[in-house]
């Protein structure tokens, strides 16, 4: 077993909302950063749709680049940890032009130390964020979600909720096939 140097976000799809929600979605298990740094440029109030998304909710995996609503806290070995710096650092020096690979390397050690600042939580927990312009600068919230324990809400802890209706109520259908149908090719893929 390798031993463990600390602790970074992996990305975690709990179901397939991101492939839905984002124009690339994060692989699952991949190691993330907050990935602010993509929209450093960007004009905020012009972005729009998935873009949009992606910048108010997405975490960004290393390796792909693709966002994730969610991570997970989890223990990294010393290799891993300079896998995901290397990861990193290949791409803001192949696509965002930093003018060496050093240079890219030690932006990417910030970014994977600010990935790691967040989990300061026991390994399991998830993490969520917010991510909002405020007077001109790119601002970020994070929150943790927590497992109910059992019996605490019962309401709640189910997915589905059975509710006695009246019989003169409009029944609500949803057609999941004919949505899944009219997805844009590749949407529906996990």
């Amino acid at each position: 077993m390798t031993p463990t140097f600390g602790k970074l976000p992996r990305t975690l799809r709990l179901d397939p909302s991101d492939t839905f929600v984002f124009a690339r979605a994060a692989e699952p298990g991949e190691w993330a950063v907050t990935g602010s740094f993509l929209f450093f440029d960007a004009d905020l109030s012009a972005l729009a749709g998935k873009d949009r998304a992606a910048f108010r909710s997405g975490f960004v995996g290393v390796d792909s680049l693709g966002f994730s609503t969610l991570v997970v806290v989890s223990e990294a070995s010393e290799e891993e940890h300079a896998a995901a710096v290397e990861a990193l650092a290949r791409h803001i020096h192949e696509r965002f032009g930093a003018p060496d690979r050093e240079a890219a390397r030690a932006a990417a050690r910030e970014e994977i130390e600010v990935a790691a600042s967040l989990c300061n939580l026991p390994v399991g927990s998830v993490v969520a964020m917010h991510r909002s312009e405020r007077d001109g600068a790119i601002a970020e919230e994070f929150r943790t979600l927590h497992q109910r324990p059992p019996g605490a809400d019962p309401l709640h802890g189910r997915a589905f909720q059975f509710v006695e209706t009246d019989e003169d109520e409009v029944e609500e259908q949803a057609d999941l096939v004919g949505l899944l149908r009219d997805a844009p090719a590749g949407a529906g893929r996990a």
